[in-house]
């Protein structure tokens, strides 16, 4: 017969690592961050990150650094418009 010394360990449950929970960081509408743009959406619009969050700014292109000021913010993405090139 096996013994376990609680539940948790007879159900496997003591190994399992917690999971990581992401879309804690958000922006918020109004904020400005400098960024660099890497590439170019389907939309044309520019696409950068920060702190693994995409933001779109339309009228860029890559290889730009601008500053941005963010302008919607989605569950897994942001908008931003050009302050500052």
């Amino acid at each position: 017969m096996i013994e376990s010394k609680s539940k948790r360990g007879l159900l496997g449950l003591e190994s399992r690592r917690p999971r990581r929970r992401r879309g804690l960081w958000k922006p918020r509408v109004g904020e400005e961050y400098t960024v660099r743009i890497l590439e170019i959406s389907k939309r044309g619009d520019g696409v950068a990150k920060v702190r693994g969050l995409i933001i779109f700014v339309p009228g860029t292109s890559p290889g730009e650094e601008v500053k941005v000021r963010i302008t919607k913010v989605g569950k897994r993405h942001a908008v931003g418009e050009v302050v500052e090139e």
